[in-house]
């Protein structure tokens, strides 16, 4: 009797709470999901829009070539489309906890309130930021350029609001928040040089040496290898300085952004080839050892 006594009890209520599921699901329960699916549909809509809008947007700088201007585009539409998602999520969420009967008000006002509580802290944020702004309208480097804060240098990989992600030679990957960063280096915007200086011997044959460097430089910027990469063929400047053991003479030409360590490594080979073939020497430092004559002198008598 006890037995089916439990049993009816519990039956009247899985009946009950059968009855509510199915009538939060059949009105609170049908909104939540047009909430989540609204949701989803306007993300992607708007992720088209801002791709569209943004590359509509963007106007070609002087010099600017396709791929840097792609560069700028995919920078800027990364951090609208993130912003937004940001933003989606965050309102969809609220509603959905309303459909589940949680007060939202409140949950806004505590949010208030713990924004005004980290306020002092927050200083901080705001600041990075506002400089995060100010790099992204001046367009200061893009994701993918080549750029150099102060100490640290690398690959950029990643630009939100708040920080600058770089991915140096060795791999390491560094995070800066933007109020960090004092000063930008940026060597992949518009165009880049190689500038090279060369150390030769101070018998070699100066108007020999210029013809040799000319020639080389202009057979790698006609190699079809290379041709696509530079813009001016590496020539020789001047000479540059008169060291202890070298002439030293500047080389200088033009590539494209982010391929002047590429172009400068094979021209630096060339070289080192052609000098040998040529017979130019490139020198390396020496040190000539005087002994005094009264010491030679006084080693002899004894």
């Amino acid at each position: 009797m006890e037995t089916d006594y439990l049993i009816k009890i519990f039956e009247k209520y899985a009946s009950l709470y059968a009855e509510k599921v199915i009538a939060w699901s059949m009105n609170n329960g049908i909104k939540v999901l047009f909430i989540a699916i609204g949701a989803y549909f306007i993300h992607k809509i708007l992720v088209r829009f801002i791709a569209k809008a943004v590359r509509i947007a963007v106007r070609p700088e002087k010099h600017q070539t396709k791929e840097a201007e792609e560069k700028r585009e995919n920078t800027l539409i990364q951090i609208f489309t993130t912003t937004s998602k940001i933003a989606i999520i965050t309102i969809s969420s609220l509603m959905i906890l309303s459909e589940f009967g949680i007060e939202i008000a409140p949950i806004i006002a505590a949010a208030g309130i713990v924004g005004l509580a980290f306020g002092f802290g927050g200083q901080y944020l705001i600041r990075d930021v506002i400089s995060g702004l100010f790099i992204i309208l001046e367009n200061q480097y893009r994701i993918g350029d080549v750029v150099k804060f102060d100490v640290l240098g690398g690959a950029v990989e990643q630009i939100s609001l708040r920080k600058t992600t770089l991915r140096d030679i060795d791999g390491t990957v560094h995070h800066i928040p933007h109020g960090e960063i004092k000063s930008v280096s940026n060597l992949s915007k518009d165009y880049a040089r190689v500038n090279l200086d060369m150390g030769v011997g101070y018998a070699t044959d100066l108007e020999h040496l210029i013809t040799v460097i000319n020639q080389v430089g202009n057979s790698i910027a006609e190699d079809p290898e290379w041709k696509d990469f530079i813009i001016k063929a590496p020539q020789f400047l001047r000479v540059n300085d008169f060291a202890d053991s070298a002439i030293m003479v500047k080389i200088l030409g033009e590539t494209i952004a982010h391929r002047q360590f590429d172009v400068t490594g094979e021209l630096r080979k060339r070289l080192k080839i052609a000098f040998d073939k040529e017979g130019i020497e490139i020198p390396f430092p020496q040190v000539v050892v005087h002994q005094a004559e009264n010491n030679q002198k006084q080693d002899l008598k004894n």
